[in-house]
This record gives C-alpha cells, structure tokens and sequence, in this order.
C-alpha cells in the first residue's frame, strides 16, 4: 500500500477534480503489476496496473481508493477487476462519490473476491484531502499562502515587497500553483505587483488564475489579461460590477463569475461555492492582508503554507499578511493543527490546517 500510495503522488497536479490513485498488483510475494491515475479523462490506476501485466488471475490488488463501478469518462474499474480474475483487493478508503460510496466494494464481494479496506487509511486521506472535501461539500480545499518577514511583514511600508523571501522558498510556491486547480488573488495585488500567478517549472500543470474584485477592476494591459489565451483567467466579481467593464473582459478572454457581494467586497463564502461549481477542487489563495482576512473570516480557508524569511524590515505601516478587524481576545484566534515546520533554503516553512 506505501507503494500504491507512492504512485498516487505522480498524479499530482495532473488528475484534479480526480483524485490521485495508485494501483499494485502481487501474487505470491511478487509485484508483479503497477499503475497510477496519470491524467484526468486517462485510465484509472487499477486498469493501468492490470494492463502492465500479462496475468493477474489469482492476484492482490492494492489500491488506494475504493475502485468505481460506474461508466464516467473511462469504463468500470470493477468489471476489469473482476474479468482479469483478482481474487483479493485491499483498499484503503472508501469513495464517498455518491456514484461510488460503497458500491465499489460491494460488486466486488458479489464477484467472490475477498475485500479488506483500511490499510493506509490515514496516509491516503491525506493524500487526496482536497478531493475528499470537494466531492463532498463541492467547494474547493483553499490554502493561504503567505511570505513574511521575521517581524510578520509582507511588504515594506513603501509597498516593495519583491522579493521576502528566497528563491528556493519561491520554487516551492510555484509547485504549489502547479498542484492547485486555481491561484486566486486580489485586484489590490493585482494593481500594485501585476502578477502572472503562473507555475514557472519545467512541465508543469498552469493552474487557472482567479482575480477577486467586487467591480471588475481588472486591467485589460496586465499581464493576466493578456496572458489569457495561455491559460485560463476568472474574474469574481458582485452583482454591482459595470456591465461595460465585464463585457470588455470577457471579449479579452476573461471568464466573469457573479457572487454575491457589494461595491466594497465579494461575499467569500459565495465565491467558494461558484468556483466549486465551476469545477476547482484546490484553490491557493495568494492575497494581501485584506483578502485573506475575508477568506478566514469566512471559514473558507483548510490550510496555511507561511514562509518566514529572517529579515526584519519594520514599519508600523507595512502591511502584515492579515488585516481586517482581528480578534479582541486569545481565545478567539484560530489555531493550526498538524503542524509542520521545516526549511526552504534560509526562510522557515510553516504548514498546518485550520483547526475548524
């Protein structure tokens, strides 16, 4: 199972809103067929796994995720199981597709295979965490990114803010774009910095990017704009927008998605259930001080990946990674759980999800 969920991880990036599955195939204490799910709309890890060997009669299937028993874009897992003559499959959890939820596991034991779920439990619910909230709640796994200095600035008080952190830092924030379905931001960041909110490494998955502006403020010159054409862009924006300025970014290329909100903000929660209807399971969110207070405020945030770089750069001006009203007291103030800590060349790498 620590192999099948090693091969899951290749899939990473690649399968979303799918999850990631892995697949071996042993027969007499030899491995003797792998796979994993490789791209969205592509054969699933069990079929791959099969179709790596001659025979699989009399084998154990490992896979990681509860095999589906349904025709989506590719056939039944189930039925190639079943035809290539598996006589045992361990699982390690359920799909709680409702497609799937149970059905999987059942078709199977009808089949006469013996079936065994919960090796490896835990390793793959984290694995394909954000696939498990999707699926279930149909609003994508957010996780906050921010890069701070050692007295929590992200950038000085004249609003220089390239670069905090390093550059190994910055490698691993563009492989978290890559492994996100969307990068959001704000049109505050948008306006000051210009980003492209791209994955700049060799291969990569672009994620879609997500401009958040209750009034469409969206530069047709900014590089997101005219970057368009090479990988999608979405504006949320209110009710409120100029319908000019939504007509002239959509002729740009730009999606334009209405939630609900004002001429000041965007509801978060709203904007959380529109992009989990248009299909983003993960969502990294990239804003300033104001932006990720919404999002937190809101309860819409899972995780948080802060980079802390050991520079001081002080100014009671300088803008902190989350503004907004705050807390009065300790008690109220959210908490991190399964905590990590490690390095990214000289910056500090912290990561944990919200405890709510």
């Amino acid at each position: 199972m620590h192999r099948a969920l090693e091969l899951a991880a290749r899939g990473e990036g690649f399968v979303h809103p799918n999850p990631m599955v892995g697949a071996v195939l042993a027969r007499r204490g030899n491995v003797i067929g792998e796979g994993w799910h490789e791209r969205h709309g592509e054969a699933h890890a069990e079929v791959n796994a099969l179709r790596s060997c001659d025979d699989a009669a009399g084998a154990t299937l490992y896979v990681t995720l509860e095999p589906c028993c349904h025709h989506g874009k590719t056939p039944p897992c189930t039925r190639e199981i079943i035809a290539r003559g598996v006589t045992r499959v361990v699982i390690a959890i359920e799909d709680p597709n409702p497609l799937v939820a149970g059905r999987g596991i059942a078709e199977l034991r009808a089949a006469g295979i013996a079936v065994e779920v919960g090796v490896g439990r835990a390793e793959a619910l984290e694995q394909n965490r954000a696939f498990l909230k999707y699926i279930v709640t149909r609003r994508p796994w957010v996780t906050l990114k921010t890069a701070m200095t050692l007295d929590g600035k992200i950038a000085t008080r004249a609003g220089e803010s390239r670069w905090i952190t390093g550059e190994e830092a910055r490698r691993r924030v563009h492989e978290e774009r890559a492994r996100n379905m969307a990068v959001a931001t704000g049109i505050g960041t948008v306006l000051a910095d210009d980003p492209l909110l791209d994955a700049r490494l060799p291969g990569a998955r672009q994620p879609a990017r997500v401009v958040i502006d209750s009034l469409a403020r969206l530069p047709l010159d900014s590089r997101l704009a005219r970057s368009a054409g090479r990988s999608p862009v979405w504006l949320v924006h209110a009710p409120i927008a100029p319908v000019p300025r939504l007509e002239a970014l959509r002729a740009a290329g730009i999606a334009c998605i209405a939630c609900a909100g004002d001429g000041r903000r965007v509801e978060i929660a709203d904007a959380c259930r529109r992009l989990g209807e248009a299909g983003v399971a993960s969502l990294l969110l990239e804003g300033g001080g104001e932006l990720n207070y919404s999002f937190l405020a809101a309860r819409q945030v899972d995780e948080v990946i802060a980079f802390i770089a050991p520079r001081v750069i002080g100014g009671a001006g300088a803008a902190s990674p989350v503004g907004g009203a705050g807390v009065a007291r300790l008690d109220d103030a959210l908490e991190l759980v399964d905590v990590t800590v490690g390095r990214a060349g000289a910056d500090v790498m912290i990561r944990g999800k919200l405890k709510h």
